[in-house]
């Protein structure tokens, strides 16, 4: 029972010490160019997110309280029937 213990308070710290950037091994490629491309993209292209992965915002921030228009979808919750 000590022993298993002990292995489970020493498991979590064997993981933390195997953190490395991230690159490529020696004689491995990137993929192949996306179809339709001619140019195959570096390292750094293929790890920044499209514009539409982390889309700007576009909503502005209320700055006052204002009274909020009626919504036609806030329905009261549907009975239960009777049994």
């Amino acid at each position: 029972m000590r022993k298993i213990l002990l292995l489970l308070l020493v498991l979590p710290l064997a993981a933390c010490g195997t953190k490395s950037s991230l690159g490529l091994k020696p004689g491995q490629d990137l993929p192949p160019a996306p179809y339709g491309r001619e140019v195959q993209p570096t390292a750094s292209e293929l790890l920044e997110p499209p514009t539409q992965a982390v889309p700007e915002r576009s909503v502005e921030l209320r700055t006052r309280s204002e009274e909020r228009e009626d919504d036609p979808y806030d329905l009261p919750p549907p009975e239960e029937p009777n049994r």
